[in-house]
């Protein structure tokens, strides 16, 4: 797909710039455009309307491997040693620049994934190469023995550059483990250890709410918070003490009681479908959680850490409506893989030596590029042009809407979290995105997931939604 762009994507430009001109409302949030982006938008909007246009061919231009080429090749020899739990296209990726992406067959890709929202400053970002490489030959790993030079370090920005937003006010300690998944079990573990020791508590607080639609991880303790049959019926009996209640429903929360350790929730569900929680709902589960002496427990795995335009999405909600723990992953590492769990120090005063631990987690090499990219994530400049690219993205998708009403539905989602609602099964659109160079995902029941790295340019932006045009049309 040719980068000059077509009329559609001039539209587009137009459409954003005239949100642009008056404050821009999404679900749960409210933004109001600065001087600088609203003249960024405008020079923008202004070459985007003096470029050529291009005439859609729309042919298939990356055709998947044959049989004979090299990625079949390598697929067919190492595939049989493989655990099969992923089905994937017959792709074998080799490099990644920015927001593209290479296969070994030499056809370069735009990356609408970014790795499932991991890959948040881009893929081979130099600066974290370099870090990479001087870690690596200074040392790598030494065990939570031992004091290394990273890891505190690391907990101490995120307190901090936590604490200098509207986001989690109480935020006090941080601990450090390999995944969300990790993230998420340590949560739980905190949340149930203190509801042993607080006055009122004991044995019988132990029960977790979770809500429909969430996910949180596939080991026991997450899943048994993710109420998805495909995922849970395979591995019961589960943890006891999980229940379950409707995401966004207030009338719901009677299902927290006294015997409610925590409640977990997402600020916007990512796998769910992109559902964003409504600010009434968020702070009448923070008053039902005082009520009954409840940890609240955010999941900002892939909702955290700049992706919705906020360093946090749940800034967006009402000051009174803010977690006890928020655990954090995917961007954390850019890729290396890291999660954390940062907690109140009312939640940290439950803990002691020996209640939880990890032989990776909080390794001098993962914290030293989660401290460099929470460094560059964190920065009112890099947010406000994450809201400045949402713009872009909600014109183009609604227009989408607009062109397609028997196909898209619904549009949903904010900053760089998108979810485009079919009224069928999704992967028809993603197949025929990849054989035109665009890679997208699937999340909830028949929706598109759109999360590119959160530095995606906008001719970029324009120029993904120009291929996601032609794969709808291809149907």
């Amino acid at each position: 797909m040719s980068l000059v762009l077509s009329t559609a994507s001039r539209n587009i430009a137009r459409s954003a710039l005239r949100a642009r001109r008056s404050p821009t409302s999404y679900p749960g949030y409210r933004i109001s455009p600065s001087p600088t982006t609203a003249l960024h938008a405008r020079n923008y909007a202004s070459g985007a309307a003096d470029a050529a246009e291009v005439v859609h061919q729309n042919t298939i231009t990356h055709p998947d491997p044959s049989e004979n080429s090299k990625s079949a090749a390598f697929i067919r020899e190492y595939e049989p040693y493989s655990l099969t739990t992923y089905a994937r296209p017959g792709l074998v990726l080799t490099r990644g620049k920015g927001c593209y992406i290479w296969d070994v067959e030499g056809r370069k890709y735009l990356d609408f994934t970014a790795g499932i929202a991991v890959n948040a400053l881009g893929h081979a970002n130099e600066e974290l190469a370099k870090i990479l490489y001087e870690q690596s030959l200074a040392l790598i790993h030494s065990s939570n023995l031992y004091y290394n030079e990273w890891t505190g370090p690391l907990c101490k920005l995120l307190v901090e550059r936590t604490l200098a937003t509207k986001g989690m006010q109480s935020a006090s300690r941080v601990f450090v483990s390999n995944s969300g998944s990790e993230a998420n079990e340590a949560a739980l573990k905190f949340a149930r250890k203190y509801g042993k020791v607080t006055p009122g508590g004991g044995d019988h607080k132990y029960e977790v709410v979770s809500f429909y639609n969430s996910f949180h991880g596939r080991t026991m303790g997450s899943l048994s918070a993710t109420p998805n049959p495909k995922y849970q019926k395979p591995f019961a009996p589960l943890v006891p003490g999980f229940k379950y209640a409707q995401y966004n429903d207030i009338a719901g929360l009677d299902v927290i009681t006294k015997n409610t350790c925590a409640v977990i929730v997402e600020p916007i569900q990512g796998e769910g479908g992109v559902y964003v929680a409504s600010p009434e709902f968020i702070t009448a589960l923070r008053k039902k959680c005082d009520e009954v002496d409840a940890v609240l427990i955010f999941d900002e795995i892939q909702s955290g850490l700049g992706r919705s335009g906020y360093l946090w999405a749940h800034e967006a909600f009402p000051a009174e409506a803010q977690p006890d723990i928020l655990t954090m992953a995917k961007a954390l590492g850019n890729g290396i893989p890291i999660g954390a769990a940062m907690v109140s120090e009312r939640i940290a005063q439950a803990i002691k030596i020996g209640d939880h631990g990890t032989t990776f987690g909080g390794n001098p090499l993962a914290t030293r590029v989660a401290h460099y990219v929470v460094d560059k994530l964190s920065t009112p400049e890099f947010l406000d042009e994450v809201k400045h690219k949402a713009e872009l993205f909600r014109a183009g998708l609604e227009q989408l809407k607009e062109k397609y009403p028997s196909v898209v539905t619904e549009i949903r989602g904010t900053g760089l979290i998108w979810g485009v609602q079919l009224n069928r099964e999704p992967n028809a659109v993603i197949d025929a995105a990849r054989l035109r160079g665009l890679l997208v995902i699937t999340a909830g029941t028949n929706t598109i997931r759109i999360v590119p790295p959160l530095v995606v340019k906008e001719e970029e932006i324009l120029q993904g939604i120009e291929i996601l045009d032609d794969a709808i049309s291809s149907l």
